[in-house]
């Protein structure tokens, strides 16, 4: 299939084109600020599907709103009418086609267009009206307060938030895509004008959004990340890491060492728990404690151990063998006295994984030798 995309160097455009292009049953076609009018025409020849992402939202002057998101709409289906070229089309217009500003106005007669395009010419037409578009690519200090957020306070920089308790309607970009690619492949409905929406949105405020996204930055400090499990959070937390400087991918973490070898908390979570690792010399042993709630697993991935093992009543002692290249893991159940001695003759390297997250105040483990 031929498929053309206007608008393709924007933010959802480019999106788009990532999907896209890398499916070898379609040809790809796209259209932006730098194609000429004869490469729009030749590209509207081709297309069996259009996706009109182009359009303007921050002009100089209210006259670019009727040139940028009316005109050209009129341009793309008056030439496809010229053709008899009865070509489906997705249209992304906004919420704010439903208010009277001039942004507004403008979406809502591109509607129009496109309504006529598809009661002359038969073709089906897809209306998205889109709330606050959100997602990796999304250009900051323009018209985005989750890419303006998110590229500030990934450098430290001062934000401005005129009212916290202001509320968002907010989706991502993936799902914006993800429901075109669905409409591209998908069944034509008999119906020839259709006004879709993007699901699942979501309803943040200012404040909360801000607090959030700060606290994707402290977690290089605190080591909490957030519970993926509500969506929400894990789509805005690769948002946020896609805003880094490139200098800034990298840090350090927390070392505590001792003759034994070192240790380091690398992240934690109320609702996972802690993973943290360690490096031990050779001959030395860890642990020789137990615990009454907390569970752990181990994983040895250079070098080593022996993991022993006796419950804390008394009886025989247990023993698991390990490697690095087995990665095999060891569960540490609570009410079992525990070691692991790096038996080899490098530097063992472990990754412990904890069912919570280490309470200084209550650390629940106590000292008791295994042997």
């Amino acid at each position: 299939m031929n498929i053309l995309s206007t608008g393709s160097n924007g933010f959802i455009g480019r999106n788009l084109m990532a999907w896209l292009e890398r499916q070898p049953e379609h040809q790809v076609w796209g259209f932006d600020k730098g194609n000429t009018q004869e490469e729009l025409e030749q590209a509207l020849a081709m297309a069996d599907f259009i996706v009109h992402l182009a359009g303007v939202n921050r002009p100089q002057s209210d006259d670019e709103f009727r040139s940028g998101n009316v005109d050209l709409t009129a341009q793309v289906c008056d030439h496809l009418m010229a053709l008899s070229r009865p070509v489906p089309l997705i249209l992304a217009s906004s919420t704010q086609a439903l208010l009277d500003n001039p942004y507004g106005v403008s979406k809502r007669q591109a509607e129009e267009v496109v309504a006529r395009y598809a009661a002359q010419s038969g073709a089906p037409v897809m209306i998205y009206r889109l709330p606050n578009v959100f997602g990796k690519w999304c250009r900051p200090n323009y018209n985005s307060v989750v890419a303006t957020f998110c590229y500030k306070i990934a450098r430290d920089l001062p934000i401005t938030i005129s009212d916290p308790a202001r509320e968002l309607e907010l989706v991502h970009v993936d799902d914006v895509v993800e429901a075109f690619l669905s409409e591209i492949s998908g069944q034509r409905s008999e119906i020839r004008v259709e006004y879709r929406e993007v699901r699942p949105t979501y309803r943040v405020t200012l404040g909360q959004l801000a607090e959030l996204i700060q606290s994707f930055r402290e977690s290089r400090r605190t080591l909490q990340v957030p519970n993926f499990a509500d969506t929400f959070a894990r789509k805005l937390y690769g948002t946020y890491l896609s805003y880094l400087a490139q200098e800034d991918f990298a840090y350090s973490l927390d070392k505590k060492c001792d003759p034994r070898g070192c240790l380091a908390e690398f992240v934690k979570s109320a609702s996972f728990g802690q993973i943290f690792v360690s490096r031990t010399w050779p001959g030395i042993t860890r642990g020789n404690h137990y615990h009454h709630t907390k569970a752990e697993k181990f994983l040895v991935v250079q070098g080593e151990a022996v993991i022993r093992f006796r419950h804390i009543r008394g009886g025989e002692v247990i023993e698991y063998r390990v490697r690095g290249e087995d990665l095999r893991v060891v569960d540490i159940p609570p009410g079992y006295t525990h070691s692991i001695e790096n038996v080899g003759a490098s530097e063992l390297v472990t990754l412990f994984w904890a069912s919570e997250v280490l309470d200084q105040s209550r650390p629940d483990t106590y000292g008791m030798p295994v042997k």
